[in-house]
């Protein structure tokens, strides 16, 4: 990923070239074909995109530290073709998918921006554990993103290589297992994220009761593409996974759910996806006087099922840390966690 060149050299390459770039479009369009050159299975326009905004910025700031943004798109984009090379193989859309060897399948995701899908998955977690059950936590989002980068005391040394760039990092959150992606890649594409067995560790806990996956923000993406990314976490299979939204007990919130849903809801209705099982409302009790009527049709269906979430000031303040959930959040999650079979009851603890 990186060059001896300096962005002198750099810079007299592109002089140099029968086209040098002129303009910040025509730089896109070297940026966007080197990457493509090395991605003869094509890449998706969200791919190409976030590719050429990373190697472009590189670009703009002179090829800073010898990196050449040309040879960083060229490699940015076969690290894509790597992964959905081995996607077609272990993980191919042309099959049903089983979800079997996860336990309990599930995926959690954020209706709108700072709803709290990082902490509401974690909270699932350390209720999992609480009750003596083996649980993965995966941590699909983008690490520069992620609501989950202290959710462990420390970097656990296991990893698993998935190609020259990506890794998947394993911890310990107590006694669940978290499992992070790693790179040393200048950014992270959904076509970069692997393909869902890849993040099960060699070997496998035996048994693994549940698998709780945090896709956060990263959700608007997945539900766009099912099929791709991390949103292969949403595909329809056996058994069948719980899908929670997490959203904020406020209008904005509301309505943002409601375009997730939106760009959810052909996958599901071709069999492609999983519909969203369960609807948490995070940091209050109740709804607000006056905020339901905000809701669309799609989020509506789920209202009368909502679970609620009480506010948590540490979680407001300090997001995810490696110190247990609340019990106040653990308890309002354990009655739908024993609805599932998941965990013990309360009224028999």
């Amino acid at each position: 990923m990186t060059s001896s060149r300096s962005a002198a050299d750099l810079h007299d390459r592109w002089v140099a070239a029968p086209a040098p770039p002129r303009s910040p479009y025509e730089l896109n369009q070297l940026l966007g074909s080197a990457a493509r050159s090395r991605a003869p299975g094509g890449l998706e326009i969200v791919d190409n995109e976030l590719l050429v905004d990373a190697t472009s910025a590189a670009a703009a700031a002179g090829g800073g530290d010898g990196l050449d943004p040309v040879d960083a798109a060229a490699e940015l984009g076969a690290t894509v073709e790597t992964v959905q090379a081995r996607a077609r193989t272990v993980f191919p859309d042309t099959r049903p998918v089983s979800w079997a060897a996860f336990g309990a399948l599930i995926p959690v995701l954020a209706g709108s921006a700072g709803a709290g899908a990082s902490c509401v998955a974690v909270a699932i977690v350390d209720a999992l554990q609480a009750d003596q059950r083996c649980a993965l936590l995966v941590d699909a989002d983008d690490p520069a993103r992620s609501g989950l980068a202290c959710a462990a005391s420390w970097e656990g040394p296991w990893l698993r290589q998935v190609n020259d760039h990506i890794s998947v990092r394993y911890s310990w959150r107590a006694d669940a297992l978290l499992a992070r992606l790693e790179t040393g890649l200048p950014a992270i594409t959904p076509g970069m994220v692997p393909v869902p067995p890849d993040w099960l560790p060699d070997p496998a806990p035996e048994p693994l009761h549940t698998t709780v996956v945090d896709l956060g923000h990263g959700g608007w993406r997945a539900t766009a593409t099912p099929v791709y990314g991390a949103g292969g976490w949403l595909r329809r299979g056996l058994p069948s996974q719980r899908p929670i939204l997490v959203i904020r007990a406020t209008r904005p919130s509301l309505r943002q759910a409601e375009q997730l849903l939106a760009r959810l809801e052909p996958w599901v209705q071709r069999g492609v996806a999983t519909p969203i099982y369960q609807l948490v409302v995070n940091g209050t009790r109740k709804w607000p006087t006056g905020v339901t009527g905000a809701a669309g049709p799609r989020i509506a269906a789920l209202l009368d099922e909502a679970l609620f979430v009480p506010h948590v000031p540490a979680w407001e303040i300090g997001g995810v840390t490696d110190d247990p959930s609340p019990p106040r959040a653990v308890d309002a999650l354990r009655p739908l966690l024993a609805s599932w079979g998941l965990v013990t009851s309360p009224r028999h603890r």
